[in-house]
């Protein structure tokens, strides 16, 4: 396995430049995305009480869900890889509009069901195509361009059960309709970063961005990619108990109210995206190896500790997982998109979407949260 990262790690020198605005405005567009997806967890509590859920009922929002977000996205990106659709990125986000404005309006629980599983699918397409637009614009600074991109996505997470707790709680369902502006502005600036890569992306940075210059034996890629499988779907299943539960376990065990434990929600995603800020860089000075053993080992300690914790230490235990936990997946993103040359969408597709989805059955309905006592 030294080998093999040692491999991975070695620099790939390529003539273009880093261009700063399309991978700025592709990780903006990530934070809107995330921030809507990130919207739809934040309000199990108030569906739970307007349409008297229990957790399995909620358990299936978060199935459907799950399965519509991150299922297809391989498959997507695996076709987008062949027969590239440009055009999909912003209608992908219009079919997440829809789904909003859907779950604003919804009278009945299997409408909620559709609506959840529309704004999956937005999602479904966002990943592949934005992850590519971030590669193809990365001057061969994959890593960084990777770390940016990822550092939106997860400031969407964080801010948007802020925006729940703000918005929405004081005023009930129908305000979830403000997030349908947040959906317009994301297919505007979609727009603008599929012009840039139909008509400006010259065909120099476009082969930069989807080739490495890495070859390696069949072997090692079924090593590399069966290793990073097991390290993303351990991360998700984590952390998708905390994205899901949290709140309820706050609201349970120290009774606080449901806009209460969404700050603390808030706290949390903000320290997940703060440690693949952090852990980006960092595997550019100490190695991707060193940052995924730190990330995985470091961890279990603060993990263990957490369901015996006040309500103080429960934040700055919540805020150690996320960092630590957090600090490996860029490495680990572009381990894999190196090892599968030319499969960008692809790899995109698995990481964010299928590691996720498989990581989120451990939340099936009638299982019990991960962070319970």
């Amino acid at each position: 396995m030294s080998n093999l990262s040692s491999t991975l790690d070695a620099p790939v020198s390529t003539p273009q430049k880093f261009v700063v605005k399309i991978v700025g405005a592709v990780a903006f567009a990530h934070l809107l995305n995330d921030l809507i997806q990130s919207a739809l967890p934040s309000i199990y509590p108030l569906l739970k009480t307007k349409f008297s859920l229990d957790f399995t009922q909620i358990g299936w929002i978060s199935l459907v869900y799950q399965l519509t977000a991150s299922m297809l996205q391989p498959w997507i990106g695996l076709y987008t890889d062949k027969h590239p659709k440009p055009y999909l990125l912003p209608l992908g986000m219009a079919v997440t509009l829809i789904g909003v404005g859907l779950l604003s309006l919804s009278p009945t629980y299997p409408v909620l069901l559709v609506a959840a599983s529309l704004i999956g699918i937005g999602s479904s397409t966002f990943h592949p195509e934005a992850s590519r637009i971030a590669r193809l614009a990365s001057g061969g600074r994959f890593g960084t361009a990777q770390s940016s991109f990822q550092v939106g996505g997860n400031s969407g997470s964080a801010i948007g059960p802020l925006l729940v707790a703000a918005v929405v709680m004081p005023r009930g369902q129908g305000a979830i309709g403000w997030f349908m502006v947040i959906a317009l502005v994301a297919i505007l600036l979609l727009l603008r970063t599929t012009h840039w890569r139909v008509h400006h992306a010259p065909a120099k940075v476009v082969a930069a961005g989807q080739h490495s210059y890495v070859t390696l034996s069949r072997s090692q890629v079924i090593r590399a990619l069966s290793v990073i499988g097991v390290l993303m779907f351990a991360k998700f299943i984590y952390i998708a108990a905390f994205t899901n539960y949290f709140t309820f376990y706050l609201m349970q065990r120290f009774e606080l109210t449901a806009r209460q434990s969404q700050l603390y929600l808030f706290v949390f995603l903000a320290a997940v995206a703060t440690g693949t800020f952090v852990g980006g860089p960092g595997g550019d000075k100490i190695g991707r190896k060193a940052v995924i053993w730190i990330s995985f080992m470091g961890v279990a300690p603060f993990a263990l500790m957490l369901p015996h914790a006040n309500l103080l230490w429960t934040a700055v235990l919540s805020i150690a997982v996320g960092l630590v936990m957090s600090s490996a997946f860029s490495a680990l993103v572009v381990y894999a998109q190196e090892a599968l040359p030319g499969r960008v969408g692809m790899v995109a597709g698995v990481m964010f979407g299928l590691m996720f989805g498989i990581g989120g059955f451990a939340l099936r309905p009638g299982r019990a949260p991960l962070i319970s006592g």
